[in-house]
């Protein structure tokens, strides 16, 4: 499995899992319940597909995720109280884990592609956020993305290490993984902030 491929995973089990806990918190039924693991986990791809102008066939070969993106959310009905007794923790945790992920993944994509800096930090962006954004409108909760805890500054940070081919080995790309993955914890445990413009 490529590296890419695996971060495609991750972050599909990650948003899968995640966009079924919010269904099941917000006691919706089983088809809502799949329906927003499904737009959590393939949402942004589809926004960074239409953006960047990959071949909208691609969007739909992905036989892997959808099946693991389908177990991932069964999981999450079969096996509710272990992910609900502790929902604050696998809430923070799948989303940080999800959007590195596809942070990664998105700014990959738009590298193999050739696109300039710019474009793999849209990449990033739209990927790691899109499904969430769309999640979000649908169960009428207030964006993560738009949220006063650090967020969209470490998907753009990625982005931008990526696009400038300051990580490139797969050891590298790793390692960003895992500190933006713990940086993205740490914002929410000690409730880090961007600073804003009063006016």
């Amino acid at each position: 499995m490529e590296i890419i491929e695996f971060f495609s995973v991750v972050g599909t089990i990650s948003f899968s899992l995640q966009g079924g806990l919010i269904a099941m918190e917000k006691k919706f039924d089983l088809f809502a319940v799949y329906l927003f693991g499904i737009i959590n986990a393939f949402g942004g791809g589809a926004l960074r597909y239409m953006l960047l102008g990959e071949s909208g066939n691609e969007l739909w070969r992905q036989d892997i995720p959808f099946t693991v993106s389908l177990i991932a959310i069964t999981a999450v009905l079969v096996f509710p109280h272990f992910f609900l007794k502790k929902r604050a923790f696998w809430t923070d945790v799948l989303d940080a884990v999800g959007i590195m992920s596809f942070a990664i993944q998105g700014s990959m994509i738009a590298i193999g592609m050739g696109r300039p800096v710019g474009a793999v930090i849209v990449a990033a962006l739209l990927t790691a956020t899109g499904g969430g954004v769309f999640r979000d409108l649908l169960a009428n909760r207030r964006s993560i993305l738009l949220d006063e805890n650090v967020y969209g500054l470490w998907i753009f940070l990625v982005g931008f290490i990526l696009g400038n081919g300051w990580a490139t080995t797969n050891v590298e790309i790793i390692v960003i993984f895992f500190v933006f993955t713990a940086l993205r914890i740490l914002s929410y445990k000690r409730n880090w902030k961007v600073p804003y413009r009063a006016y």
